[in-house]
Order: structure tokens, then C-alpha cells, then sequence
């Protein structure tokens, strides 16, 4: 079961050379400071990690496709001098910005890209970036001058992760605006999102509807939990999630309870490891599971992967839910 996308990174050379090349100098050194922006400097803190940044960014690099979409969001791309690893695709509303930077990997770069990058800020969305065969780790990055930041949902120990609620996913976003020097756009974005969420609970159109959460997996299938976005997004819409017993974002359920809860819709994580196409082909062709009332009515809602997590787009995954859920016509 593959259930989140296998981090594969050359290791080697490539490594040494990039903690070495940024090695020689000390920050200040490293990178001018305009003396009369008095915005920075400034420090951002997550993950037990402080940094603190000297001077707005103007070469940042984000090292996976939620921070990538939080600088898009706050308008913020002319200050990134590239992007890695997306799970899916930018959406039509930052295609054009995403597109004005350069895409440095598919997946994780290796280190001699980063050197030619020259970032002053790395940004990230999972722990597995800053490794020491990927990024370094952020301690080493901290002694060659180069600030970093790794989203709290992201944290290698998941003690020091904030509960997932909307609140914990527009701090982040607040300290992503402080750390680029534009703390107002962050404001104005959690505004927009809240009165969208607003909306959403005076509809509820996920009243009274069962739903699995299905993100992966075939004969054990990796479910929506009760302490990530799907739960998150279904509270929104006003649905039960039929696996919100389970203690975690997101854990392995089993068929032997989808069968009995027998829900009344399935949604479905589109990824690129993961598509939804393929999860309704395998409910389909399944003996047992294709007697469910929701495979049987094809009562599939499907959205991006990438809004499934805590981040920018988690809104945007709560009202594409609750869009689809209205246009099903429910028998129960």
C-alpha cells in the first residue's frame, strides 16, 4: 500500500557541495541588508526551530507543493527563485504566478541545484526536506547562513505538531508573510477564507450523509481519521466521517467497518500516487465492496490530494466537498 508519495533524493557529492559552498561565509556576509527596511529582521519559529531572517527574502525556494501554494496565495512569487515536488496540480488561479518560477525537481532537488539556486530562505512542508541528503538539516543550514522554515504540520516529532484546526493553518501562514515581509496579506487572507468557511456552516449540505474518506490503499484502506483535513473539511460540510473514531489525521481503517457502516458517499484523494480513477476502479471490481450503497449510486466526490492537507487550499477542498455533495442525489 502505498499510502504518501516515496521521497527519492540523490545522495552523494552533490551534498557535500552544498553545505560546503555555503559554508565560508556568515550570513551577513552572505547577503546585503537594505538598512532601510526596518521590517526585518525578523524570526519565525516551528518545530522546536527557531531562525531568524536578516533581510526580505528575494531568492526563497519552497521544497514541496503546500509551501509553494501558501507563497502563491499571498501573492509572494516574485520572491522565489524556484519550486520542487508537487503532489498534483497548481491550481487555474496560480497557474500563471507558479509558472513565472522556475521548477527546480519534480521531485526533491538535489544539492547542486540548490547551490544554483542561491536561496536566503528554504520553505517547507514536510520534515523529509530538510535532511541531510536533501537540504541539510536545518541546524546545519543555520551555521552556513541560510534561514529555514518547516511547516508545524510537517514536524518530525509529532508531539511538537499543532492540533489541525483552520486557526493552526493560518498561523503558518502568518509566519510565512512575516518571514517574506508582507504580514498584511496574511490578514487579508485568513479574512477571505473565514467568511468562505462562514458560508459553509449556514449550508451544512453535508447533513445527515456518511462519508469514508478514502485517500488510499487496497486491502487495507488509509482513511481520513479524526484529527487532520478530512475531518477538518467534513465538519465544515456537516457530514460524519465513519472512521472519526480513529485517532489521526489519517490511519489505516479496514473494510470489514466501511462494509458495515455501508456510507452514503465516498471521497476520494486525487494524488499523483494515488488517483481517484484508480480507487473507483478497485471499489468497482471488488465483489464485496461494490454491494455499497455509495459505489453502487457512484456517490464519488473527488478533490486534489493537495486539498486534503492542512494548508492554503483546505478551504478550497471544504467547498468543493460541500459543491459536490449538493449535486448527489441520495437514496437512503
Amino acid at each position: 500500500m502505498v499510502s504518501r508519495p516515496l521521497f527519492r533524493v540523490a545522495i552523494g557529492a552533490a551534498t557535500v557541495l552544498f553545505l560546503a559552498s555555503c559554508a565560508g561565509a556568515p550570513a551577513a556576509e552572505k547577503r546585503a541588508v537594505d538598512p532601510n527596511d526596518t521590517s526585518f529582521p525578523v524570526e519565525v519559529t516551528s518545530c522546536g526551530h527557531t531562525s531568524t531572517i536578516e533581510a526580505r527574502p528575494t531568492r526563497a525556494i519552497t521544497l514541496n507543493q503546500g509551501a509553494t501554494e501558501v507563497v502563491l496565495a499571498l501573492g509572494l512569487e516574485d520572491q522565489l527563485a524556484g519550486t520542487a515536488y508537487l503532489d498534483d496540480a497548481v491550481p487555474e488561479k496560480w497557474r500563471e504566478a507558479y509558472e513565472s518560477v522556475p521548477v527546480l525537481s519534480a521531485e526533491y532537488p538535489t544539492a547542486d541545484d540548490l547551490v544554483k539556486a542561491d536561496p536566503d530562505l528554504l520553505y517547507a512542508s514536510y520534515g523529509s526536506a530538510f535532511e541531510t541528503k536533501v537540504a541539510g538539516t536545518q541546524a546545519q543550514l543555520d551555521k552556513d547562513g541560510t534561514p529555514s522554515y518547516l511547516s508545524p504540520f510537517g514536524c518530525n516529532d509529532k508531539a511538537e505538531r499543532p492540533p489541525t484546526s483552520f486557526d493552526a493553518v493560518w498561523d503558518e501562514i502568518d509566519s510565512v508573510a512575516t518571514a517574506f515581509g508582507a504580514p498584511d496579506r496574511a490578514e487579508e487572507l485568513r479574512g477571505e477564507q473565514q467568511h468562505r468557511l462562514d458560508e459553509l456552516a449556514r449550508n451544512r449540505t453535508g447533513e445527515g450523509i456518511d462519508v469514508l474518506w478514502f485517500d488510499s490503499g487496497d486491502k487495507v484502506p488509509f482513511v481520513g481519521g479524526n484529527s487532520g483535513g478530512p475531518q477538518l473539511i467534513l465538519d465544515a460540510v456537516g457530514a460524519r466521517n465513519i472512521f472519526g473514531t480513529l485517532d489521526d489525521g489519517w490511519a489505516d481503517g479496514n473494510w470489514e467497518d466501511v462494509v458495515k457502516s455501508d456510507p452514503d458517499v465516498i471521497v476520494l484523494a486525487d494524488a499523483n500516487w494515488s488517483t481517484a480513477a484508480d480507487k473507483i476502479s478497485y471499489l468497482q471490481n471488488d465483489p464485496v465492496l461494490r454491494q455499497l450503497r455509495a459505489v453502487k449510486a457512484e456517490a464519488f466526490v473527488t478533490i486534489p490530494f493537495s486539498e486534503s492537507t492542512p494548508g492554503v487550499r483546505l478551504v478550497d477542498g471544504a467547498v468543493s466537498v460541500s459543491e459536490q455533495l449538493a449535486t448527489l442525489d441520495l437514496n437512503r
